[in-house]
C-alpha cells in the first residue's frame, strides 16, 4: 500500500485541534508536522533550537498558507524550560501532545534533578511534562502519543542504577529511559477515563541510528543504510497512526515486519513482566516527585 492510499483509510480531518509535537524539527518530527499540517491541524512546536524551530513554522505556513503555528522553545535538559513550556501549553489548551523528542548518543553529565542527561531528556522531563498537562488534556478529552523504541528490549531496569549512570554503553542508557517511559505510561494510562494513550515506534531509521556515528564509519554505510532502513516519511507513520488510534495496555504501534520495516500495526509487548512494570511506576512516581521538587527549588531562586 502506498502512502496516499494509507493516509486516506487510517487518519481523518484534524481541523479544529491543536496539536503538540516535541523534536518536531528533526527527521520524523519534520514529516509528522508535514502529516499534521496537510490533515488541518493547528501545530505548536517545541523544540531546543528555537531558530530552527522558526524556520520550520515558516515553512510550514508557506506550504499550508491559513495554517496556525507557534513555537515554543523546550531543553529537556532542563526543567525550569520544561516547566515554562507546560504553561504556554496550558494557555493554548491543546488537545494532542506527541512527544517525539529524544537524544541517543551524546555527552553525558548530571542534570540540576540529579539524574543523568539522557535519562533526563528521554524518560524524566517528558514523565513530568505529561503528568502535568492531563488536566488540560481531560478537559479536551485528549491524547497523548509517546514515541517508544525497540531499544527499550536491550536491558532490565536496575533499581540500583535507576539512570543507568554507571552505564557506558549508549544503546543501553537510551534504552533504559524508554523502557522507563513506555511502561511508566501504560501504568499511569491504565484507569484514565479521560485521556488516551498511544505508544508508538517508528522502527529504526536512517537519521537516529547513524547520527552517533565517526564521520568515516558514516561515509562507508549512509549509502546501504538508505536501502535497508525506512526513510522518515514513511517512519512517522507509525507516530502519526497514533494520533487516531490508542493503544491498550502493553501494545504498540510500530512497522509491521520484524519492527523495522513496513506499515504501521499493532503489536502486543511481552518484554516486560507484571512486577518489574510495577517497580518501574512506583520508581517513575519518585522521578516525577523529584522533578517538581528541583522546580520549586530553581523558582525560588529566581
Amino acid at each position: 500500500m502506498n502512502i496516499k492510499k494509507w493516509l486516506q483509510i487510517n487518519t481523518e480531518s484534524l481541523k479544529g485541534k491543536r496539536v503538540a509535537v516535541t523534536g518536531s524539527t528533526g527527521g520524523i518530527g519534520r514529516e509528522l508536522c508535514l502529516y499534521l499540517g496537510l490533515l488541518g491541524a493547528s501545530l505548536v512546536l517545541l523544540d531546543r533550537n528555537f531558530e530552527r524551530s522558526q524556520a520550520h513554522k515558516q515553512s510550514l505556513c508557506e506550504r499550508f498558507g491559513d495554517i496556525e503555528v507557534t513555537c515554543i522553545e523546550l531543553n529537556l535538559e532542563e526543567l525550569y524550560s520544561a516547566e515554562k513550556a507546560v504553561k504556554r501549553l496550558k494557555d493554548l489548551e491543546i488537545d494532542i501532545f506527541i512527544h517525539n523528542a529524544g537524544a541517543y548518543s551524546i555527552p553525558r553529565r548530571k542534570c540540576e534533578s540529579g539524574y543523568d542527561n539522557v535519562f533526563q531528556i528521554n524518560f524524566a522531563t517528558p514523565y513530568y511534562m505529561i503528568n502535568e498537562l492531563l488536566p488540560i488534556l481531560r478537559k479536551r478529552k485528549g491524547r497523548v502519543v509517546a514515541v517508544g523504541s525497540i531499544a527499550h528490549n536491550y536491558s532490565k531496569t536496575d533499581p540500583c542504577d535507576i539512570d543507568f549512570s554507571s552505564r557506558k554503553a549508549s544503546s543501553k542508557v537510551y534504552g533504559n529511559a524508554k523502557r522507563y517511559l513506555m511502561f511508566s505510561l501504560y501504568e499511569l494510562f491504565k484507569n484514565e477515563k479521560e485521556v488516551s494513550l498511544a505508544i508508538t515506534h517508528p522502527g529504526i531509521t536512517f537519521t537516529n541510528i547513524t547520527a552517533h556515528y565517526p564521520k568515516l564509519i558514516f561515509a562507508v554505510i549512509k549509502h546501504p543504510m538508505k536501502i535497508i532502513f525506512m526513510k522518515p516519511k514513511k517512519a512517522s507513520l507509525s507516530v502519526l497512526k497514533g494520533v487516531f488510534e490508542a493503544t491498550e495496555y502493553c501494545r504498540w504501534i510500530g512497522p509491521s515486519i520484524f519492527d523495522i520495516w513496513g506499515m504501521p500495526k499493532s503489536k502486543k509487548l511481552k518484554t516486560c513482566n507484571e512486577d518489574e512494570r510495577n517497580k518501574i511506576f512506583h520508581t517513575a512516581n519518585n522521578v516525577y516527585m523529584q522533578c517538581k521538587k528541583t522546580i520549586n527549588s530553581k523558582g525560588e531562586q529566581l
